[in-house]
C-alpha cells in the first residue's frame, strides 16, 4: 500500500486549527479530532486506499457542519476508530462502544408487529414512511467508487430490483439520459433526488454524477429505492395516513428479496454500515407528516415533549427546512443499540403521545 501523500499529510495536520480557530463551528469532529489522533492517523489508509483526510474533508470545509465526518468505505470505521468511535458515542446516545457496545443482530419483528392506526380519522398525520440504508459488500462508498464501479453497481442493483415480485414490482429509471417526461413526473411525485449538497459535495460523493445513480419504484408509488444517492441503497416504503403496520410491512417484505440477491454490508459492533456514521446500525428512520397545530405554537416546548419520545422534530421538507402549512416531519432518533422493531415501536408509542397530547389542548 503506498503512504499518504505529503500534501494530504499536511492538510490533515491543518484540519485542527481550520477547526479550533473557528468559533462559531460546533461539530463532532471539532470536538473529537485531536492532535493526539490526528498524529496517531495521519499516515494511516484503508485497504481501498482512503485517507483520514477522506474521512474529515467536508467537516474541514463546512465548519458549520453538526458531525462533519464520512466514511469512504466500510474499513474506515476501524482504521479511524480513535476519531469514529467517540463521535459515533456522542451521536446514539446510549451506545457507547468503549463500554463494549455492540448493536444487535437485525430483528424487524414480523411475528410481533402490532401498530393500530393512531389516527384513523386522517385528521393529524399527513402520511407516513419508513426507510433504511444499504451498503453493497466489497465496494467502496461515493467518495472512492470509480465511474466503473458505478455502472457496475447500477446494473447489478437493477437485476436485482426488476426481480421483485408481488406489489413490489415496478420500473428502474436511471438518471442518466432521463427523459423529460420521466423527469416531471418523478418531480411531481417528489421523487426525484438532486446532486447532493455542500457537505456531500466537499467530501467527493458527488462525482461521476448522474452515472450510477438511479431511481425505481413500483405501481402504486409506494415502494421506492434509490440507488447511489448518499448510500448505495435507500429502501423506502410510503403511503397516505397512519398505517404504520402496512407500511412497515412493505419495507421488511422488500429488503428481504433485495437481501437474497444482494450481499450488504454489515459489522458486528456497528451494524449495517452506511456513509454517515449518524445512520448506523439498523439505519431505520420511520416518520410522519403531521399536524399538530396547538402543540407546535410553541416550538422549543414541542421540541422538548418530542425529545422524551426519543423523537426528532424537523419541517416538512426535512433537515434544516420550514414547517409548510403546519405541517412537520417526525421521526425515530436512535438508530443503533435497538433492533429495527423497537425503532420503529420508538416512533410509534411517541406519535401515540403526540397525538393524545394534541387532544387534550383542543377546545381549550
Amino acid at each position: 500500500m503506498a503512504a499518504v501523500d505529503a500534501d494530504v499529510v499536511k492538510k490533515i495536520e491543518g484540519a485542527y486549527d481550520i477547526l479550533q480557530k473557528d468559533e462559531k463551528g460546533h461539530s463532532l469532529l471539532k470536538k473529537y479530532l485531536t492532535k493526539e489522533v490526528i498524529e496517531a492517523n495521519k499516515n494511516k489508509k484503508t485497504a481501498m486506499g482512503a485517507s483520514l483526510w477522506d474521512c474529515i474533508q467536508s467537516g474541514v470545509a463546512n465548519t458549520d457542519s453538526g458531525v462533519g465526518i464520512y466514511a469512504p468505505d466500510a474499513e474506515s470505521y476501524t482504521t479511524f476508530k480513535d476519531v469514529f468511535y467517540p463521535i459515533i458515542n456522542d451521536y446514539h446516545i446510549g451506545f457507547d462502544i468503549s463500554k463494549g457496545a455492540k448493536h444487535p443482530p437485525a430483528d424487524f419483528g414480523l411475528n410481533k408487529l402490532n401498530f393500530p392506526n393512531p389516527d384513523s380519522e386522517g385528521k393529524y398525520i399527513v402520511s407516513t414512511r419508513v426507510r433504511c440504508g444499504r451498503s453493497l459488500q466489497g465496494y467502496p462508498f461515493n467518495p472512492l467508487l470509480t465511474e466503473a464501479q458505478y455502472k457496475e453497481m447500477e446494473q447489478k442493483v437493477k437485476s436485482a430490483l426488476e426481480g421483485l415480485t408481488g406489489e413490489l414490482a415496478g420500473t428502474y429509471y436511471p438518471l442518466t439520459g432521463m427523459t423529460k417526461e420521466d423527469q416531471n413526473q418523478l418531480i411531481a411525485d417528489h421523487f426525484l433526488f438532486k446532486e447532493g449538497d455542500r457537505f456531500l459535495q466537499a467530501a467527493n460523493a458527488n462525482r461521476f454524477w448522474p452515472t450510477g445513480r438511479g431511481i425505481y419504484h413500483n405501481k402504486d408509488k409506494t415502494f421506492l429505492v434509490w440507488i447511489n444517492e448518499e448510500d448505495h441503497l435507500r429502501i423506502i416504503s410510503m403511503q397516505k395516513g397512519g398505517d404504520l403496520l402496512t407500511i412497515f410491512k412493505r419495507l421488511i417484505e422488500g429488503v428481504n428479496q433485495i437481501e437474497k440477491k444482494l450481499p450488504f454490508s454489515h459489522d458486528d459492533t456497528l451494524g449495517f454500515l452506511t456513509f454517515c456514521p449518524t445512520n448506523l446500525g439498523t439505519t431505520v428512520r420511520a416518520s410522519v407528516h403531521i399536524k399538530l397545530p396547538n402543540l407546535s405554537k410553541n416550538l422549543d416546548e414541542f421540541h422538548k415533549i418530542a425529545g422524551k419520545y426519543n423523537l426528532q422534530v424537523r419541517g416538512s421538507a426535512g433537515e434544516h427546512s420550514e414547517a409548510v402549512g403546519g405541517i412537520y416531519d417526525v421521526s425515530n432518533k436512535r438508530r443503533m443499540g435497538l433492533t429495527e422493531y423497537d425503532a420503529v415501536k420508538e416512533m410509534y408509542d411517541g406519535i401515540v403521545e403526540l397525538i393524545k397530547l394534541e387532544k387534550s389542548m383542543e377546545g381549550k
